[in-house]
């Protein structure tokens, strides 16, 4: 289904799958990976309502056309959740930033031998480069939200935002844990994932000290 003219404020969201240029490296797995994400893409906004994006490449961009902030911010996090959970169960992760802005998006302009389709405002740009240079760097599974220009303060308290959390060592982004259940879990897998970069750290000394001849 086409995706109509769109012009105004609102929550994009910009992910792409971990890892791709490795995948690169075999053609069938690449191709594997692009035809989970679209799959998985096609499936969520189907029957996420007010949902819309495309997919390109490795990477998605998903907006949000109707409703109020909070049901905007809620709905693209719902259809994140769920892109992740269907990638997940076929070992893929993702890593998903999301930014509020201005986003426009204009239907396809034909010319021939060429075809494209415009993409602008600043919510789009201010994804992309959070998830392709932010800091912290964004890690495999991450997703999290730009707190600049949001249009409201986030009430944590309320069940719909839960699964958000603002880190004291990150103020300017606001982290989704969509692969837990409650807020109480949320501390538990931070620690597990911590845990598993300093084991990946200790594995690399330890190669490179045994190989120090």
């Amino acid at each position: 289904m086409a995706i109509s003219n769109f012009h105004g404020q609102t929550f994009v969201a910009f992910l792409d799958i971990s890892g791709f240029k490795e995948l690169m490296r075999n053609d069938s797995n690449a191709l594997e990976a692009l035809r989970r994400l679209y799959q998985a893409g096609y499936d969520v906004l189907q029957i996420q309502n007010g949902v819309e994006g495309f997919f390109v490449s490795d990477s998605g961009i998903l907006f949000v056309r109707n409703g109020t902030e909070e049901e905007k911010l809620v709905k693209i996090l719902t259809a994140i959740k769920s892109i992740n959970r269907q990638m997940l169960e076929f070992d893929y992760m993702l890593t998903t930033s999301i930014a509020y802005g201005t986003f426009s998006y204009q239907d396809k302009l034909e010319f021939e031998g060429i075809e494209k389709n415009p993409i602008y405002g600043n919510a789009y740009v201010k994804a992309f480069l959070d998830n392709e240079k932010g800091i912290p760097k964004l890690q495999p599974g991450q997703c999290r939200i730009l707190n600049e220009n949001l249009p409201f303060e986030i009430d944590f308290e309320l069940p719909q935002f839960s699964l958000l959390k603002i880190k004291s060592t990150d103020r300017r982004h606001t982290y989704f844990y969509w692969n837990v259940d409650n807020h109480n879990q949320v501390e538990e897998f931070e620690r597990q994932y911590n845990d598993s970069y300093k084991l990946k750290y200790s594995g690399m000394l330890k190669a490179l000290k045994q190989n120090n001849r």
